[in-house]
């Protein structure tokens, strides 16, 4: 790893190539239209950050590049220090040599990190004709790298075209680092028991995919009514992998709307549940830490994984949804309920597009209808859990089940492992159509 030179004068960051200022109205604490003062601030999965850090403090930054020799490698970092072990395959992903560009989100001990890849053509016989680089970032929290996206992407840039010229990295880092307890790595950094809380408003409506809509609107599109498949395995707290080849970075937008679809903000709700972490990418190197999960959201280009059966519940390649667990084959099909749902998510939706057109309302966005859409969906399950839990015969009925906007025998084996899963010692009575 190359060291550092001497000290280059420092330069505001923000001024460097690439980077743009925080857009107008992210203010800390300010959340989207039609979120109440009860949501937390602690996004899905999200670590607590150390006292000593702030949301967008940067806790390294680092180049990789892929040498033909030697294969993946840190070429160069901040603070010199740091443990980045792994890092130069979770920011260069499996695959990656077949695109051009790719941005990867990834998990590192207890910091997130986001990395932003470029392939470029070069007439060397050393290079193999292609030279290959990553930038990126460490921070505690995931919520916020977005800010960074552009100043990665041209920085990659720069650094192919003019490899070790690191001034504005170190600038960068000089501006915007947060400085690590005594004695604290990032494998130390414990995660939050928060599960159960907001969408965080610095997230997902700057999260753009390659259309003009966001990564909510576009997830959703791509798996029409299976989204209801999937919701039913989040909000169960199953360890799902997500396939896919490179490039890789709309998958990750995948990973977050995936564990986005499981939001409650009923207080008490998921106490006795697992905390479902989005890991994002994940490679080979992982899989002792995933051994060890009992509930993710992950993604990866490796196809080894799926012959791995026992890290995960359910596996999804392309718009396939699968599971190798006889329990959850059932959970597999669309039932007439989901369809229902996804009509109603249709209407709102075109409603909402007219509103926008005719009346010239662009108050909302469709991000929001998704989001709160799910959200309401789960308060509305868990609402009348409650209530029947409070009731004097604690009895489950199909009537319940209709009301809750599900399918009392389509989804019989659903909601029997949501009672076990979130602890309500409830009696189910509907009754099972194959059984006299």
């Amino acid at each position: 790893m190359a060291g550092r030179t001497d000290r280059a004068p420092l330069l505001d960051w923000a001024e460097a190539p690439g980077v743009s200022p925080v857009p107008e109205g992210e203010q800390e604490g300010k959340w989207p239209r039609g979120y109440g003062a009860s949501w937390s601030r602690t996004p899905p999965g999200e670590l607590c950050p150390l006292p000593q850090l702030e949301d967008d403090h940067i806790v390294a930054v680092f180049v990789v590049t892929f040498d033909p020799r030697s294969g993946n490698m840190v070429e160069w970092c901040l603070p010199q220090d740091i443990d980045l072990e792994g890092v130069e395959f979770k920011s260069m992903a499996s695959g990656s040599h077949r695109v051009q560009s790719d941005f990867i989100y990834f998990r590192k001990g207890g910091f997130f990190g986001l990395a932003c890849f470029a392939n470029m053509p070069v007439e060397s016989e050393l290079e193999r004709g292609a030279r290959m680089k990553s930038v990126g970032i460490l921070s505690p929290s995931y919520t916020l790298l977005y800010r960074y996206m552009h100043f990665l992407e041209n920085q990659v840039r720069h650094q192919l075209e003019l490899p070790g010229h690191y001034t504005p990295l170190e600038a960068f880092y000089e501006d915007k680092k947060g400085v690590l307890p005594a004695g604290v790595s990032p494998q130390s950094c414990q995660p939050s028991v928060h599960w159960l809380s907001s969408i965080h408003k610095h997230l997902y409506p700057e999260m753009k995919i390659t259309h003009p809509a966001g990564c909510m609107s576009q997830f959703i599109k791509f798996f029409g009514e299976q989204i209801f498949v999937l919701w039913k395995f989040a909000l169960l707290r199953k360890r799902i992998l997500i396939f896919s080849p490179p490039p890789v970075g709309v998958v990750c937008y995948r990973v977050y709307c995936c564990c986005c679809l499981a939001n409650v903000t009923l207080p008490g709700i998921g106490v006795t549940a697992p905390e479902s972490k989005p890991f994002f990418y994940v490679n080979v190197a992982d899989i002792g830490t995933l051994d060890d999960e009992v509930s993710y959201v992950a993604c990866t280009t490796e196809k080894i994984f799926e012959h791995k059966q026992d890290l995960y519940d359910v596996y999804v390649d392309n718009q396939n949804v699968k599971t190798h667990l006889d329990h959850l084959q059932p959970l597999l099909r669309v039932n007439s309920a989901d369809k229902e749902k996804y009509r109603r998510l249709n209407d709102q939706r075109q409603l909402l597009m007219y509103a926008q057109e005719v009346d010239g309302d662009c108050s909302s966005c469709e991000e929001d209808l998704f989001i709160l859409f799910f959200m309401e969906q789960n308060n509305r399950i868990f609402q009348i859990l409650l209530e029947v839990a409070a009731s004097q015969d604690k009895t489950l009925t199909a009537d319940h089940a209709r009301s809750m906007g599900l399918d009392p025998q389509g989804d019989r084996s659903f909601l029997m492992d949501l009672l076990e899963v979130y602890g309500f010692d409830l009696m189910l009575v509907i009754d099972n159509p194959c059984c006299p």
